[in-house]
């Protein structure tokens, strides 16, 4: 395990490269001793840096839960990181594409959550009784690590690669329709990109929330009432540039838009 200096020293690094949006270099190259819980740690560090700047906690965010994105990542275990209030964006907003590095864009279902959830043998059937609501999400990818040879440990310690979330469609309750079958077609300037459908997380995003409770549980963690959970990416990244238009049909469920300017 690294020791807590050299922890404060690339949480520090990591709250820099998202100021000035220049990636460091990748802390396995760096560290090649460096463990996934050491890189949790290196998480939370930075997590309490942005608390103490005013920043306030909206939600939590799993990632890698689907084949595709583990197949285009080449990481095989999911990884979570929490979602600040100030990077929750509304349908049809306008993003600076130079705000990012690395921007990329996944289709993704959120769940608001209605009561706490708690680990640590939370099931599917809890995490569904405690969602009010569950509503079309888009995840926007950011890197504040260069890419090339990342690992989970990189990826966790950048707080699981979390840019921004736009939030839009129409919100369901959970048992208002199989959210297995839950299916979205995404557009890139017109353009057909990707489709997926939600039975893609872990064979059901419920899932993803349980498996999320449970994973904290250890550090004394939970999911409280009022957060929004994003529970995987059921299609690859797509990648975006400036002046690309964004378009996520996901049916009975509306749809969602950005622009990148």
């Amino acid at each position: 395990m690294l020791d807590d200096e050299t922890i404060a020293r690339i949480a520090d690094e990591l709250v820099e490269a998202g100021r000035s949006r220049v990636p460091v270099p990748r802390l396995t190259a760096r560290y090649p001793e460096m463990t996934v819980e050491d890189s949790y740690r290196v998480q939370a560090l930075w997590r309490r840096r942005g608390e103490a700047s005013g920043r306030v906690l909206g939600g939590h965010k799993i990632g890698l839960t689907s084949k595709a994105m583990q197949d285009a990542t080449g990481i095989t275990e999911p990884d979570y990181g929490i979602i600040f209030k100030d990077v929750i964006l509304e349908n049809g907003c306008t993003v600076a594409w130079k705000q990012y590095s690395h921007p990329r864009i996944e289709v993704e279902l959120a769940f608001l959550l209605n009561d706490d959830l708690s680990g640590p043998d939370a099931t599917i059937f809890d995490v569904l009784r405690a969602t009010e609501y569950v509503v079309p999400a888009l995840e926007i990818l950011d890197s504040r690590i260069e890419m090339e040879g990342r690992t989970i440990v990189d990826t966790i310690s950048d707080n699981a690669a979390m840019g921004a979330m736009v939030v839009g469609g129409t919100p369901v309750k959970p048992d208002a329709l199989d959210l297995r079958w839950v299916s979205a077609i995404l557009f890139k300037n017109q353009t057909i990109e990707e489709t997926g459908v939600a039975a893609g997380v872990l064979n059901h995003p419920a899932q993803g929330v349980a498996w999320l409770a449970n994973k904290i549980a250890p550090h004394g963690d939970s999911l409280r009432a009022g957060e929004l959970i994003l529970a995987g990416s059921f299609t690859r990244p797509m990648w975006v540039n400036e002046g690309d238009t964004v378009f996520a049909d996901y049916g009975k469920l509306g749809t969602i838009t950005c622009q990148f300017v």
